[in-house]
C-alpha cells in the first residue's frame, strides 16, 4: 500500500522529504518569532495602528498551519500518485483556508478594537464598528466555506443555486427575523440612537445598553432590562433625551381672584426676576394667560442651560422656592380649586 502511494521510494529516500520537512518547520517557527518580535519593538515606537493589526495578526498563526506547510512541502520531495497527491493538495488548501479566516478575523477584531479606542471609546463607533466587523466575518466564513466545497469537488454553482431557491423559502418562514436584522442595518447605519443614550419608546424608558442584530437592549430607571425587538423600535416615535442640548421648562401657577390688579401686573415681572437671577437659564416669557375656573393664571417659559434632568430639577426647585417667597412678600396668594355658593333666600308674602 506504501509503496503504491509512494511509487515505490526506498526507504533510505524518505530522509531526504523528512529532513526538509523538518527544516521547514524550523524556519517558519524561528521566521515567525522573530518577525513577531519586530514588530513589537516598532509598535512600541510608532503611534500607527497598522503594525498593531500586523502583529495581533501574526500572532494567532497556529501550530497546526505550520506543521501542514512542512509536511506539505516535505510532500513534494515524493512523487506520489496522481490520485493521493491530489488529496494532498486538497486537504493543505484546506487548513490554508482555515488559518485565512483565523487571520482575518484577528485583523478585523483588533481594527475594530483599536479604531474604538482611539475615537476614546465613542459608543457610535463602537455600534457601527462592531455590527461591520461581524457582517465581514460572516462574509468571510461563507467564502471560506464556498471555497473549500469547490476544492473537494462540489459543484458550488449548482450550490450556490440551490441556496438561492432554498433562500426564498428560508426568507419566507423567517421573515420577522430578517425584519429585525435590517431593522438593526437600519439602526447602525442611521444612527437615532447609540449606546449609551437615554431614551423614551412608548411607555418605556431606558438607556441603550446594547443593540444586537434582533433585539434592542434597553436598562430602565427602575433598574431591569427591557428587551425590545429591533422593527418595533423603528416602528415608534423615539424620543432620544441624550442629544438634548437644552431643556425647556414650562409651568403655570394661579393666584386668587381676590389679588389686586397692581399686584397681579407685577407678578409677571416678579417670576422674570428670579429666573434671570439664576445661573444656567434664559428666559423666554411669563405672562398673564387666562381666567381659570377659581384662579387667575399665569405661564412662565424658560430654557435651562444643561441638559441634565438633575440639573433641571436642582434649578426648578430654587426657582419655585423663590416665586413662593416673593409673592409672600407681595401680597400675591396662590389659589386653588375654590367654589362659591350663593344661596338666594325667596321673600314669602305676608297674609
Amino acid at each position: 500500500m506504501i509503496e503504491k502511494i509512494f511509487n515505490h521510494i526506498t526507504s533510505p529516500d524518505y530522509y531526504i522529504p523528512l529532513s526538509i520537512g523538518i527544516g521547514t518547520y524550523l524556519s517558519l517557527w524561528i521566521v515567525k518569532n522573530v518577525v513577531i518580535k519586530r514588530l513589537k519593538y516598532i509598535s512600541e515606537k510608532t503611534e500607527m495602528y497598522l503594525d498593531d493589526v500586523l502583529l495581533a495578526t501574526l500572532e494567532e498563526t497556529k501550530h497546526f498551519f505550520i506543521l501542514a506547510v512542512s509536511f506539505f512541502v516535505g510532500f513534494q520531495a515524493f512523487h506520489l500518485d496522481k490520485e493521493y497527491g491530489s488529496w494532498v493538495d486538497r486537504a493543505f488548501v484546506i487548513i490554508v483556508a482555515i488559518q485565512a479566516v483565523i487571520w482575518v478575523s484577528k485583523a478585523v477584531n483588533s481594527w475594530v478594537s483599536i479604531t474604538i479606542k482611539r475615537k476614546n471609546d465613542d459608543p457610535s463607533v463602537k455600534t457601527s464598528l462592531g455590527f461591520i466587523g461581524l457582517i465581514v466575518k460572516f462574509l468571510l466564513i461563507a467564502g471560506v466555506f464556498l471555497f473549500t466545497l469547490n476544492n473537494l469537488g462540489v459543484n458550488v454553482s449548482t450550490f450556490v443555486a440551490g441556496l438561492g431557491v432554498g433562500g426564498i423559502a428560508i426568507a419566507l418562514a423567517t421573515q420577522n427575523i430578517l425584519s429585525d436584522l435590517f431593522s438593526s442595518l437600519s439602526i447602525v447605519m442611521d444612527k437615532p440612537f447609540i449606546v449609551g443614550d437615554f431614551i423614551i419608546v412608548g411607555e418605556w424608558m431606558g438607556t441603550i445598553e446594547h443593540v444586537g442584530l434582533k433585539t434592542t437592549r434597553l436598562r430602565s430607571i427602575g433598574g431591569e432590562q427591557i428587551i425590545m425587538s429591533n422593527t418595533d423600535l423603528l416602528s415608534s416615535k423615539i424620543r432620544n433625551y441624550k442629544r438634548m442640548q437644552e431643556r425647556r421648562v414650562v409651568f403655570q401657577l394661579g393666584v386668587t381672584y381676590q389679588t389686586k390688579r397692581e399686584d397681579l401686573k407685577r407678578a409677571p415681572g416678579i417670576i422674570e426676576e428670579i429666573i434671570k437671577a439664576q445661573e444656567l437659564t434664559r428666559f423666554d416669557r411669563s405672562h398673564f394667560v387666562r381666567y381659570g375656573a377659581s384662579s387667575l393664571d399665569i405661564e412662565v417659559v424658560y430654557w435651562i442651560l444643561k441638559p441634565e434632568y438633575i440639573v433641571y430639577a436642582d434649578i426648578h426647585q430654587k426657582v419655585l422656592f423663590e416665586i413662593h417667597e416673593a409673592f409672600e412678600k407681595n401680597n400675591l396668594d396662590f389659589a386653588y380649586p375654590t367654589q362659591t355658593l350663593i344661596i338666594e333666600q325667596k321673600k314669602t308674602p305676608s297674609v
